[in-house]
């Protein structure tokens, strides 16, 4: 009975974050694909045209430009999230859709044109808050569609999550030789999350890479829930990335706190998510940021950095 009583203590303290003294450090915040138009959820699939359910606009930025990011950096984010397709001719396109024709004047699969031909749409085309009556942006995308390398360019030090669309293997090691071409210390301010195939491929060929997949997930988390209560932290689980719906994070050994606090001793992102994490769903407003714990000081995902960003530098 003692012994029983004693690995019930043992497990507590080890994991409870009562007795954890509060972090200086403020959340890490991430900016979905940088400062962008959002919308309602309502009914929303995998195929669903988000351009045509945007809310009013309260600001002229489109999600996944470099105005948008520039937006972004300005409004507190600490990472970034771009999406990315292949071209035709070598580059990556910094582009949400797997097809143009719901955002630009476009048509087609994204991946089945050019850079110099993806350069000539306009990515503000087709957002509409009140079913087509007027399309606010319209002429205002022009040209706004980035290469990756346009992006890094621009910005030398920021910090980017990069999201590969697909689940192919050859993305991840086009993907991979493009990276490696970049110097050891912008690779650190780098991290890539997406299909398992191609994140795969990362991890072995720049194994020194932040990476995320759902078989990432399940590697790392699986044995942490098994394990984790002693405050032992799988190899899996170092030097990587966790995008975590907050719902399910709270049953975590040592969440909140202690949980960060160990994450960010073996250098993993810990990102939290509302809804079920399918969606992309933010800490958008007041009201999503009281369903953080007291003091947290993981990282933040949100779809409204300029409401968001503001708050914590206050």
């Amino acid at each position: 009975m003692l012994a029983v009583l004693a690995l019930i203590a043992f497990v507590y303290l080890n994991n409870s974050s009562l007795l954890r003294t509060t972090s200086p450090d403020k959340p890490l915040l991430l900016a979905h694909r940088g400062l962008g138009q959002t919308f309602h959820m309502d009914g929303i699939t995998g195929d669903a045209n988000t351009a045509e359910r945007i809310y009013e606009p309260e600001h002229p930025y489109l999600e996944n430009t470099i105005p948008s990011m520039e937006a972004a950096f300005a409004a507190g984010a600490d990472i970034v999230e771009l999406d990315i397709h292949p071209t035709t001719d070598g580059q990556f396109a910094v582009f949400h859709d797997w097809i143009l024709q719901y955002r630009t004047d476009g048509y087609g699969v994204t991946r089945e044109h050019t850079m110099a031909e993806l350069k000539k749409l306009d990515v503000g085309y087709g957002y509409t808050a009140d079913y087509g009556e007027t399309y606010p942006f319209r002429g205002q995308g022009v040209g706004l569609m980035p290469a990756l390398d346009e992006v890094l360019t621009h910005f030398p030090e920021g910090n980017f999550l990069i999201h590969i669309k697909s689940n192919d293997a050859d993305e991840g090691r086009q993907l991979a030789s493009y990276l490696k071409t970049l110097p050891a210390e912008r690779l650190v301010s780098l991290s890539v999350y997406g299909g398992d195939n191609p994140i795969r491929v990362l991890q072995e060929e720049i194994p020194e890479l932040r990476v995320m997949s759902t078989s990432t997930m399940k590697d790392g988390l699986l044995p942490y829930i098994l394990v984790g209560w002693t405050g032992y932290i799988p190899q899996a689980l170092r030097n990587t990335l966790l995008i975590l719906p907050i719902r399910y994070a709270r049953f975590l050994w040592g969440w909140p706190h202690r949980f960060v606090q160990r994450m960010k001793a073996v250098d993993t992102h810990v990102f939290v998510v509302t809804g079920d994490g399918r969606w992309a769903e933010g800490f958008d407003t007041v009201d999503d940021l009281e369903m953080l714990p007291s003091n947290y000081a993981g990282g933040i995902w949100t779809n409204r950095i300029d409401r968001v960003g503001p708050m914590y530098a206050r």
